[in-house]
């Protein structure tokens, strides 16, 4: 299962030294005048990176570029970085050791580093990796082409975060899927011992309602069917209505048939978006609520802002409205001072909850958070056990779920070709893949089917009133 937005992170240094805006990099690609210049942009880490990696082509496309779906044949790469984890920031360098190799013709792409590890260790990347071109944080990546013409003379960075939002100053959307990411709201003020967010994303910030629904219906009219709403706290949204209003006012679009969002936090859990989930059809029953840990004393030393007790609460308020709600969470392991017996408390929660879904990751030091100068650092090997435990049993809940909804009639939004001819897989309203052969079916159709197999990250699905449901059947 993809990792859609499922992070434990940590924050750099606050008093990180400004970077030098130019500083000589290694020669790029050269200008090619006999065709469009070409970029690739990869993502790593959370949905909120995959939605500005397309806002990133938006803008290089605005530009007369021409996108390519691999490096090799860009002449501008964009490494769009989370900062979950030390192995997330590795994974760039892996990448920047391999765009930095000359090509038979003894040029290279230009390379830009952006997102959340460019934001935190700019100065750290600048050191490092010569070859960088341009290092750009995750709100100033609007200034993208600024920065491609001034790597032209040496390095560019931006890593400030401008009082005007980047979202005014970026181009109309290209999405041409069934399906879209909207971010929201972007930032966080909750302050967890183990989290980068306010320090890589600055504080909350929600974007206005009036310009969502505007852009809402432009991706509706160019035929996106499911919208995702986005935000590092996506229910702490206050851009003039309340997560809840907004899901109402974009409900009422024509066209638009599905509405999700994500990544919640448990303390702004209101009554008004819980009723909205009884209340508003085209909202999924569906909701990813991180948990993080299923003891109270560890969620304290996170400073979560909730306890195993409120969260279980919540979750039976939300199960009162919205009986077939499918849950999912995030889980970090050996966090210092994680006993077994905090342990055994995060994996009753887990068979409490009974969640569709859950992400889960070993705590990992990140320099300078209040965590990382924690005492009683679980040894490495004890997190390694502990995760396995941990996602054993999150791999049973899954597949428990998943065999609960063998025989229910649903609505799926097809998405994507299937491993086999004939196959589509799309999204039941429970987010569960579901793979299908409809003939005659063609990606972004909704289609009604009946789900007949299951697996732990997949179910199988014949079509209603269709010959190929009594043989699946059979």
């Amino acid at each position: 299962m993809t990792d859609d937005h499922r992070r434990q992170t940590g924050y750099g240094s606050e008093n990180q030294p400004e970077p030098d805006s130019h500083v000589t990099s290694s020669t790029p690609q050269p200008e090619q005048p006999d065709r469009a210049r070409r970029y690739h942009v990869k993502s790593f880490g959370c949905q909120m990176n995959v939605y500005d990696s397309e806002r990133m082509g938006d803008l290089l496309s605005a530009q007369g570029m021409e996108a390519v779906s691999t490096p090799d044949e860009a002449d501008v790469v964009v490494l769009n970085t989370c900062h979950i984890r030390e192995k997330a920031a590795e994974k760039l360098y892996s990448d920047i050791g391999r765009l930095r190799q000359p090509r038979a013709d003894g040029s290279r792409p230009t390379i830009v580093a952006a997102g959340c590890v460019a934001q935190a260790e700019g100065a750290e990347i600048a050191a490092r990796a010569p070859a960088v071109d341009v290092i750009v944080g995750p709100l100033a990546y609007h200034r993208l082409p600024d920065l491609l013409k001034e790597a032209q003379t040496g390095r560019a960075i931006d890593t400030d975060m401008p009082a005007v939002p980047k979202f005014d100053a970026l181009p109309a959307r290209r999405v041409t899927q069934a399906s879209a990411f909207l971010t929201v709201q972007e930032g966080c003020d909750k302050f967890c011992t183990f989290c980068v967010v306010p320090y890589t994303r600055g504080p909350e910030t929600s974007r206005p309602a009036a310009d969502l629904i505007a852009e809402a219906q432009a991706l509706v009219a160019r035929g996106v069917k499911e919208i995702t709403l986005l935000g590092q706290n996506v229910n702490a949204y206050h851009g003039g209505l309340t997560l809840a209003g907004l899901i109402r006012e974009l409900a009422a679009i024509d066209g638009l048939e599905r509405i999700r969002y994500t990544t919640s936090h448990p303390r702004d859990m209101s009554d008004d978006l819980l009723a909205a989930h009884a209340e508003v059809e085209k909202l999924m029953p569906y909701l990813h609520l991180p948990v993080q840990s299923g003891s109270s004393r560890v969620l304290k030393a996170m400073n979560r802002a909730h306890t195993r007790e409120s969260y279980l609460a919540t979750l039976a308020q939300l199960r009162a409205v919205r009986p077939d709600i499918a849950l999912s969470g995030d889980f970090i392991v050996g966090f210092p001072g994680e006993t077994e017996a905090d342990f055994a408390d995060t994996l009753s929660i887990v068979r409490e909850v009974q969640y569709a879904a859950a992400y889960s990751f070993k705590y990992s030091i990140r320099p300078g958070t209040p965590a990382a100068s924690m005492a009683d650092q679980v040894p490495e090997a004890v997190k390694d056990e502990r995760l396995a435990r941990l996602q054993a049993a999150i791999t049973e809940g899954s597949l428990a779920f998943n065999n609960s909804t063998i025989g229910r009639r649903c609505k799926v939004l097809l998405e994507r070709p299937g491993r086999k001819p004939g196959q589509l897989i799309g999204k039941t309203p429970w987010l569960q893949s579901a793979v299908v052969s409809i003939p005659g079916a063609v990606i972004g159709d909704i289609v009604e089917v009946e789900i007949v197999g299951a697996m732990p990250n997949s179910v199988e699905a014949v079509p209603v009133n269709h010959p190929a449901r009594e043989s699946a059947a059979a």
